[in-house]
């Protein structure tokens, strides 16, 4: 089937994160996370780009540190080639013996993804952010710190010059000034930090200020400090990731259900997986997805859709399918789908509105309470005050204790904590980072946690500034 061009564009923006996890133990909770991503995420979307896929890829430097430190895409390989075959073995004969044969026959298909992914890690020679370099468009702060929640301009200038800097040294100098603020966390104050540091547009939610589905989500905001302020279209967004969005559908594999061994041999209906039903509603899903789109923007403007990456497969098994089923129903509708640099270098901007100053987030609520309510009070407290202890020292701060501190500011222990998604695990890294801030800043020897790799481009001039 195939439509005139509708007059409006969608940019689909994939936020592309990992908390550093490489090195900080393994399961339930550490790298595992990232060897999954790899394996069910990262890999099938490389595959995609490179297929020539018109999405907007973002990379956050935490996130690249860890897929080039020395050993990781190694130690990666040898959890593919090791131990996910030995537990799913552990699974099929677990089945078999209470003879469950259609779940265990289900186990080794899913096998056969893992020993897939292997066979196109290897043959990337490891060098998996290499090829993701072409596609990187997008960077964001270097340890994914919610900048609002920040105490000072040098350590906002930190966060974010670290990040703009990995980013051109590792992808080159052909950066469009695309930066993902993250968690979408915005306060107009950050505006002329993000401009001074080369940012020249960054998504925001504005929903609690809008309404979902209000027509001025399709409008580039113009900030008085210079950047480009896009809102995302919640609205749409929700049909995919929302409560009772696709992924909850009867057919798609079952996210939450899993064996001692961390398989999911089952759909979300309770009945035993079965590929080939959900292939078949990924695509009619990615249809209708592409047709929502094309009536969001029949008058015009630009829908700009913003995800996690590791929403598709590591999160939702399908994604990858629908992914590319998506691009192909756009492409047969009509509905331009295009890479937000390249709209947003020909759309129409608005003044950013008189009165909107509040703190926004893609939390829930869309504040900054996910970071900072009472349930981690704690957490914006000490991040605080250890930002205000190593700002303090001025020209005696060191690199090591610049890197200890944004080990401590990153975003993801609070959210882990809010979530209750990680048990113990959140906090115990916290007070990790914390000791070895405190470790640096007396000048004792660094702790065997501390995390080797992260920022190893790292500078001091931001916090130098006044």
């Amino acid at each position: 089937m195939t439509g005139a061009p509708a007059p409006g564009r969608v940019a689909l923006v994939l936020h592309s994160h990992m908390p550093y996890v490489e090195g900080q133990g393994t399961w339930p909770f550490g790298e595992e996370w990232l060897w999954e991503a790899i394996a069910t995420s990262y890999l099938p979307l490389l595959e995609l780009l490179d297929a020539g896929a018109p999405l907007t890829l973002s990379i956050t430097p935490v996130l690249a540190d860890q897929l080039e430190a020395p050993g990781a895409l190694e130690r990666c390989a040898a959890f593919l080639r090791e131990v996910r075959p030995a537990s799913h073995r552990l699974d099929i004969e677990a089945f078999e013996a209470v003879g469950d044969g259609a779940a265990a026959a289900e186990i080794a298909r899913a096998a056969g993804q893992y020993a897939a992914a292997l066979e196109r890690l290897e043959a990337l020679g490891g060098d998996l952010l290499g090829r993701l370099a072409p596609h990187a468009a997008w960077t964001s702060s270097a340890t994914h710190a919610i900048l609002p929640l920040l105490a000072t301009d040098a350590g906002v200038r930190l966060q974010v010059e670290a990040g703009v800097a990995s980013h051109r040294a590792r992808f080159g100098d052909g950066w469009r000034g695309g930066f993902w603020l993250p968690e979408c966390a915005h306060e107009p104050w950050l505006d002329v930090l993000l401009e001074e540091a080369g940012v020249h547009a960054a998504c925001v939610e504005l929903t609690g200020a809008f309404g979902a589905g209000d027509p001025r989500h399709l409008t580039p905001l113009r900030s008085p400090a210079g950047p480009l302020l896009v809102p995302i279209d919640r609205a749409l967004i929700d049909v995919v990731w929302g409560a009772g969005g696709y992924p909850a559908g009867p057919a798609y594999r079952d996210d939450h259900r899993r064996t001692a061994r961390d398989h999911r041999p089952w759909a979300n209906d309770g009945s035993v997986y079965d590929p080939q039903r959900a292939l078949a509603r990924a695509r009619a899903d990615a249809d209708d997805f592409a047709a929502r789109c094309a009536a969001r923007i029949a008058g015009g403007g630009l829908c700009t859709l913003a995800f996690d990456t590791e929403l598709f497969g590591h999160h939702w098994h399908e994604g990858p399918a629908f992914l590319e089923a998506f691009v192909a129903a756009c492409a047969d509708r009509g509905v331009p789908l295009v890479g937000l640099d390249d709209a947003l270098a020909e759309a129409a901007a608005e003044p950013w509105p008189d009165g909107l100053d509040a703190p926004t987030s893609w939390g829930q609520p869309p504040t900054l309470w996910t970071w900072s309510g009472p349930q981690v009070a704690r957490f914006a407290r000490d991040q605080r005050a250890a930002e205000l202890r190593v700002v303090a020292r001025g020209a005696d701060v060191d690199v090591r204790t610049a890197r200890a501190l944004l080990a401590v500011q990153a975003s993801d222990w609070a959210f882990l904590e809010t979530r209750r998604l990680a048990g113990p695990y959140a906090v115990e890294r916290l007070e990790r980072h914390l000791g070895e801030l405190e470790a640096a800043l007396d000048g004792a020897p660094a702790p065997p946690s501390a995390p080797a790799n992260l920022a190893p481009r790292l500078r001091l001039a931001a916090l130098l500034e006044p």
